[in-house]
């Protein structure tokens, strides 16, 4: 009889870790198809480990034996909850602030945390409720998103670059701020700066981020080649 129930109890345990596996794939392909740092390894990693340690949190606690002596009063989930806090390093991990000020990787960070919760959920028997909440997050990131980004304002659907620009003239700034306005590009951040070239000449060195609905990158770079004061471009998109 006590095999029997072993038996039945180890099919258990590696029906949870299958399941908490196969959810968090569904999280690493959404990361891999976008060239996120948080692929299919990294999530099925989070989510399996985190239900083994779940498992092992609550079997843990119903088979302390019971002591006339000794009250032991033990929390079933008190493992689990260090995962929830544990496993911050790995999302700070992937959080980047670029040198241009912008910040990536927050969406990422929060699937790291999301791919433990699979696996906590999953440990603790809720089956239905983890699958729901996969399908939910999935469904908002890759569809509820992006309609209500083209629905929304105009601003809601921007994508963010930095442009780099090199121009003879005060003059020319203002004029460069103005085309880019009319042009419906956001300035959010300007930078200018004096740069000496041949015999001593200053030139000035313009770095601006700046936000736009337009989202080709090489369109924006033939766009403002056709400005006759702009000596130099570079231009990167940031988001």
């Amino acid at each position: 009889m006590s095999s029997i129930l072993t038996e039945v109890f180890s099919i258990e345990i590696l029906i949870k870790l299958a399941v908490a596996a196969g959810l968090s794939l569904i999280i690493g392909i959404e990361r891999e198809l976008k060239k996120k740092p948080v692929g299919l390894k990294t999530s099925l990693v989070i989510a399996t480990f985190s239900c083994l340690l779940t498992i092992i949190s609550i079997e843990t606690a119903y088979m302390t034996p019971a002591r006339d002596d000794i009250n032991i009063t033990m929390d079933p989930l008190r493992l689990a909850a260090q995962v929830v806090s544990g496993i911050g390093f790995l999302g700070a991990g992937v959080i980047l602030r670029k040198g241009n000020d912008s910040i990536t990787g927050l969406t990422t960070a929060a699937m790291i945390w999301g791919a433990a919760g699979i696996g906590i959920a999953v440990g603790a028997g809720f089956y239905a409720e983890a699958f729901m909440t996969v399908v939910i997050v999935v469904i908002g990131i890759e569809l509820i998103a992006p309609f209500l980004m083209t629905i929304g304002p105009k601003r809601l659907a921007s994508r963010e670059f930095s442009l780099k620009v090199q121009v003879k003239h005060h003059d020319d700034i203002s004029t460069l701020l103005s085309y880019m306005q009319q042009n419906e590009m956001y300035v959010e951040n300007i930078r200018i700066s004096d740069t000496v070239i041949a015999n001593d000449t200053i030139e000035h060195e313009v770095t601006i981020r700046f936000a736009t609905i337009h989202q080709n990158t090489l369109a924006l770079y033939q766009d403002l080649h056709t400005q006759s004061y702009i000596e130099q471009i570079e231009i990167e998109l940031l988001s």
